[in-house]
């Protein structure tokens, strides 16, 4: 982390005032008590002069310092800037939270990213304060806890599940991180009761302010029959995992979402729990976000309105792909019929059926299979139909990737040369699938007639400059906008 009198003073500053905003952004440790918080942690502010700050968690233990018992800084929402970067970092964080080093190792990491594992460990170090193996031990440490604190599993099964490669291994590494035992861990753990056998209740941390209601209602209203599920307030779905499938049920709480989890194999917990953040944008900054776009003289009502909204993100880029392609030129409701239609085609039905969840949504070599072959059975047009299979194949073959470590612009550009991608498609993949803070939907009917309907009839794009790095969220500001009227029930808008 920057070691200059300033941004020491600033964080500093934020310890002192306990600012919740902070935490994530980086981590506090105290080196008379070798301890590290979060910058919130309610114990009395150490001296400036026994204070070290880190970027990571992983930096934080790295240079000998035990995560505090009292603020549990490893439950603090990821950083935003890992989460919104497009370089080397932010792509080798949100693969290191995937699940990717302990499936793949750091050659698989490296490779992925293109770069050399000496050049990654170096510039990672150099970013974060810790290379890839630390970070990846941090996260294992983080699972371990949860599974440790949630779960009545036997602590050699909390180990393999968490990704460690042997149980001496997991103990060492608990003892050394959190400074109790996992025995003493789940002695002293408060756990809630399981609703249902197996299942692993979670609380998945944010900053506030969440507009939770309007993110699960827009997700809830596109919900894929068989896949997905609108349940009372929450959501639910089916997860394609690595190592299996899951099913996840999201509800929206006070500075948390309750998530409760079920998994054909627990190895996948660290990728189920990252994916859901990512679905429900839960590691933004919205602080930030509100504070350009609600000085906007437009935005600002819309901001007030309501404040927190988030980008609705995906669980899986290829089936963000496909939806996106099935969701041109139709109204949302068409768009789940025929989703619906090749959910049950072409996916794979699940071991255990889940209220009306039945299949995993189909991968991206079934759906090419079936755009190749002789019959339809989904009712769409042949040239939709040949984008879809154009789309997939691509993805199938990996000459397209859209998980969370793709290089965002080589991906958009590889997006666009596609035959029958357009603008509309191109950017709604970019905004959902990649994650991009500034992708704007220009042509949408929705955000057209909603920015109309809010007085501005000029140019769309130089209106939409003054939102930078921000455009996606105010394409969703606007669109929230536009769902309050009446509309057209044949109009496409955002699928």
């Amino acid at each position: 982390m920057d070691t200059t009198a300033g941004d020491f003073e600033r964080c500093y500053r934020a310890v002192q005032s306990r600012d919740s905003r902070f935490d994530g952004w980086f981590f506090t440790a105290v080196t008379t008590t070798g301890i590290y918080c979060r910058p919130s942690c309610p114990a009395i502010t150490p001296r400036r002069a026994n204070v070290r700050f880190f970027p990571s968690a992983a930096a934080a233990q790295g240079a000998g310092f035990r995560a505090c018992r009292r603020c549990r800084p490893e439950a603090v929402p990821g950083s935003p800037d890992w989460d919104r970067r497009a370089d080397v970092t932010g792509r080798a964080m949100r693969l290191i939270a995937d699940g990717l080093v302990d499936r793949e190792g750091v050659l698989g990491l490296a490779r992925r990213l293109g770069y050399s594992e000496r050049h990654l460990n170096r510039q990672l170090v150099a970013t974060l304060g810790a290379g890839p193996l630390a970070l990846a031990r941090a996260q294992r440490a983080r699972t371990a806890r949860l599974l440790i604190e949630t779960t009545t599993l036997p602590l050699t099964q909390v180990a393999f599940g968490a990704g460690f490669a042997s149980v001496r291994q997991f103990n060492d590494t608990v003892r050394e991180v959190f400074g109790a035992t996992p025995t003493e861990l789940r002695r002293s753990a408060r756990r809630r009761d399981e609703s249902t056998p197996g299942s692993i209740p979670l609380r998945l941390t944010y900053r506030p302010p969440f507009d939770g209601a309007g993110l699960i209602s827009f997700l809830g209203s596109r919900a894929v029959p068989g896949v997905e599920e609108a349940v009372a307030g929450a959501y639910r779905r089916v997860l394609d995992l690595p190592r299996g499938a899951g099913i996840v049920l999201l509800r929206p709480g006070d500075r948390h979402v309750d998530a409760v989890l079920r998994l054909d194999d627990l190895r996948d917990l660290s990728a189920a729990v990252q994916r859901c953040r990512r679905l429900l944008d839960l590691d933004a900054d919205p602080v930030a976000v509100d504070g350009q776009l609600g000085a906007d003289p437009l935005l600002g009502p819309l901001v007030a309105a309501r404040p927190g909204i988030r980008l609705p993100g995906t669980v899986d880029g290829d089936e963000l792909a496909a939806r996106a392609v099935l969701g041109q030129q139709v109204s949302v409701p068409g768009a789940r019929t025929l989703l619906g239609r090749l959910v049950a085609l072409a996916g794979e039905p699940i071991a255990t059926p889940e209220g009306t969840l039945t299949h995993r949504f189909p991968t991206a070599a079934a759906i090419a299979r079936w755009a190749d072959g002789p019959q339809d059975g989904v009712g769409l047009p042949a040239s939709r139909r040949a984008t879809l299979g154009r789309v997939a194949a691509a993805l199938a073959t990996g000459d397209l990737a859209l998980d969370p470590g793709v290089d965002r612009e080589a991906m958009s550009v590889a997006l666009r040369a596609l035959s029958g991608i357009g603008p509309w498609t191109a950017s709604y993949i970019e905004m959902r699938a990649l994650g991009d803070p500034d992708a704007f939907l220009e042509s949408d009917l929705g955000i057209r007639r909603s920015l109309a309907a809010l007085g501005h009839t000029g140019e769309i794009g130089a209106l939409a400059a003054r939102w930078r790095p921000w455009r996606s969220y105010a394409g969703m500001h606007i669109w929230a906008a536009h769902t309050a009227q009446p509309t057209p029930k044949k109009q496409r808008s955002i699928a």
